[in-house]
């Protein structure tokens, strides 16, 4: 079986499971989020702390954030917890979600391999770095799954007019930690979350090559679904969650996530 193929008759089968599940008699949450926050295992370490707390149990499926709200927006889960900005804004001003609140952040990074055919390792500027990606021809590994990094490394590439061609660039259609796998394997650069790079990177050897432009910042966001449009959906639940991933606990909980003393996410709810 395709592997893409089977990992999407998973995540199908996985959802239709959790849409049936009687949240509210068992204390359920659904909760749709992205790789990031999975492969990361910042939810390992945040929701056990929750689950005790409320007594509440969160199902988690992870997947990219155009997914992620798309669930949300089908009242297939009942929270959402995402790294798109503009997509999250659209998705409340259409009445799909409502009290979004922002919760952390991290910064997106280029990484690729040491050897660096582009000869970007270094610098600042995103742009210029992906217009050299491009000039030199270097392989890159894109998302292409319409996530929360797909949906900035495309519009990177919009702003620079340009976009690998040919067998230069590889639309994988996986998350986060699949595609550093990918790309480690071809030797080619990626755009990936600083926390799930800094969870692989042993495995894959890959370098950081751009980091530090104010325009790889990467803001992530809380927003339960609209019970008005989906009365079936566990509101009580959802705000619960946000309640505490915003209070002072949930928030020094993100702050002591750490991989090798290395601190990868920086909360952000405003206090």
């Amino acid at each position: 079986m395709n592997f893409r193929f089977a990992r999407a008759l998973f995540t199908i089968l996985l959802t239709a499971t959790l849409v049936h599940l009687p949240a509210s008699a068992q204390n359920v949450i659904r909760l749709s989020t992205t790789t990031s926050t999975e492969n990361s295992g910042l939810l390992k370490f945040l929701l056990p702390e929750f689950e005790a707390q409320t007594k509440n149990r969160v199902h988690v499926i992870s997947v990219g954030t155009g997914k992620a709200l798309e669930l949300a927006k089908n009242g297939d889960v009942d929270v959402t917890l995402v790294h798109a900005r503009a997509s999250e804004d659209k998705f409340v001003a259409d009445g799909h979600g409502v009290n979004r609140r922002d919760v952390m952040y991290n910064d997106f990074i280029i990484v690729g391999p040491t050897a660096d055919p582009a000869g970007i390792k270094g610098m600042k500027d995103v742009s210029a770095a992906m217009k050299k990606i491009v000039d030199a021809k270097a392989k890159f590994i894109s998302r292409g799954d319409n996530s929360g990094t797909d949906q900035m490394e495309k519009a990177y590439w919009k702003e620079i007019g340009a976009q690998p061609a040919g067998s230069a660039y590889i639309s994988a259609g996986l998350g986060m930690g699949e595609v550093l796998t990918m790309a480690a394997e071809l030797q080619a650069y990626t755009l990936t979350d600083r926390a799930t790079y800094l969870t692989y990177r042993a495995k894959t050897g890959l370098a950081i090559a751009v980091e530090g432009d104010r325009k790889m910042f990467n803001p992530y966001g809380i927003i339960a679904v609209n019970p008005a449009k989906h009365p079936g959906a566990n509101y009580k639940g959802a705000m619960q969650l946000i309640e505490w991933i915003t209070s002072d606990a949930g928030q020094k909980r993100i702050a002591a996530f750490k991989l090798n003393g290395e601190q990868l996410f920086f909360p952000s709810a405003a206090r």
